[in-house]
Formats: C-alpha cells, sequence, structure tokens
C-alpha cells in the first residue's frame, strides 16, 4: 500500500476515534482508580449548613486513587460515570478521623512569641517538630495558661457531599 494512504487512513481512523470520545476520553466509562476525574460537590454538615462547595468556582480536579482525598471522598467517585451526581454520607472514620481529645493542648503563656494576645476562637498556626505547620483554635485562656485544639475543624463529624461526576481522562 502507498505511504501517503497509509498516512491518510490513519488521520481518519483517529479523527473517527476522537468524533467518537475513544481517544483520552473515557465517555461512558467508570472512574477508576489512577484516572484524572474532575468533580463538582458541596460539602454539608449534619444541620444542612455548607462547609465547602465547588459550585460558582472551579470544578476539583485529582487523580483517583492516588491518596490526596478523604477516603470516602475517593470511594464514591470510584465506579462513576460523567455526568452522574450522586449523594453520599461519610462517618468521620471515612472523613477526617474521630475527634482526639488528645489534640487539646494546654501550655503557659510564657510559652507564647511576646507580643501574642490570644483570644478563645482565636486560630494560630504552629509550627510541629517535624517542620510542619498545623492550625490550632484557642479555646481557653487565663492569666496564666492558654489552651488549645489542634483537631481539624471537621474531625469526629459526619459529612455529606453531593458529587457531580464532571470528566474522566487517563491520568498521564
Amino acid at each position: 500500500m502507498n505511504k501517503k494512504l497509509i498516512l491518510l487512513l490513519c488521520g481518519l481512523l483517529l479523527t473517527v476515534m476522537l468524533a467518537a470520545g475513544c481517544a483520552g476520553n473515557k465517555e461512558g466509562q467508570l472512574a477508576e482508580d489512577g484516572d484524572r476525574v474532575t468533580v463538582h460537590y458541596t460539602g454539608t454538615l449534619g444541620d444542612g449548613s455548607v462547609f465547602d462547595s465547588s459550585r460558582g468556582g472551579d470544578p476539583l480536579e485529582f487523580v483517583l486513587g492516588a491518596g490526596n482525598m478523604i477516603p470516602g471522598f475517593e470511594n464514591a467517585i470510584r465506579g462513576m460515570k460523567i455526568g452522574e451526581v450522586k449523594t453520599v454520607t461519610l462517618s468521620p472514620e471515612e472523613a477526617y478521623g474521630p475527634y482526639r481529645e488528645d489534640l487539646i493542648i494546654k501550655f503557659n503563656r510564657e510559652e507564647l512569641p511576646e507580643g501574642l494576645d490570644p483570644e478563645v476562637g482565636q486560630k494560630l498556626v504552629m509550627t510541629q517538630p517535624d517542620g510542619r505547620s498545623v492550625e490550632v483554635t484557642v479555646t481557653e485562656v487565663s492569666d496564666t495558661d492558654i489552651t488549645i485544639d489542634a483537631n481539624f475543624f471537621l474531625a469526629g463529624k459526619e459529612l455529606t457531599f453531593e458529587i457531580e461526576l464532571v470528566k474522566i481522562e487517563p491520568a498521564y
């Protein structure tokens, strides 16, 4: 066969595959680990209040199964199809873990940086021994002590997510 004819046929085949959604687009297929997925979501608490949402902004994009999202969120997306919308409720264990009393820490005010005058409800950033930063909330203040809560604000809470799968593509 003529080289020009082969190239023409390959180009035509590629055009047909792209038009049919066969090359790089997983239309009709199910989301699975290793896929780059794009989702819109709204997260609510038990009282119906919204704690986070991508609606009105850019959708969230991540590689499914890479461990960058909370486990229950990833589990909910596995097996979804493009355009599918589902609502899931996650236990604390599937989300940000249980509320831990050992992360309530009381220490002497003299240990605070000079000039810091903490107030109840104030958010502070502390550096851990390994160099990572963690946000904490001041829960009690006295003349001699300060108590902080180092739990993530969603720890110990049941979370409900409405998730819409917008796109599935190879992670490359």
